[in-house]
């Protein structure tokens, strides 16, 4: 998948064909987007206020989620790193690390493979 096919859609799970997650029962409900489309062109310039607010209260909270996840992470991977080591092994897998790039290239094109570039480095080295 290319950039510039990536859209909201293909990178929301309640509408990716890959999808788990039930927003409905899921811990993920209350950061969902509202049932009802919001037609921009319909809105006052208070309710696109708060529709703004509203997007951004949950865009704080994802981002807050997503730091966690990153730290949880690089916790993991000096556990992985450790044992590697502790067996005599290499601290980094390249092969793993490829796998880890092309599972994030195919999920959100090629800012997927920055991404993981950037998670790769932040958990390099912390043994």
């Amino acid at each position: 998948m290319s950039p510039d096919t990536l859209s909201p859609d293909t990178l929301n799970p309640a509408t990716s064909a890959d999808a788990t997650v039930n927003p409905a029962t899921s811990a993920d409900a209350t950061l969902a987007p509202a049932d009802v489309a919001v037609d921009p062109a319909a809105l006052t310039k208070a309710q696109a206020d708060a529709v703004i607010a509203g997007a951004r209260a949950r865009i704080d909270e994802l981002d807050t989620r997503i730091l966690d996840l990153v730290r949880r992470r690089v916790a993991v991977s000096a556990e992985v790193q450790a044992a590697r080591i502790a067996a005599g092994g290499p601290r980094l897998s390249l092969t793993r690390e490829m796998e880890i790039l092309d599972r994030y290239r195919a999920q959100l094109g090629a800012s997927g493979t920055e991404i993981a570039m950037l998670l790769l480095e932040l958990c390099r080295g912390r043994v």
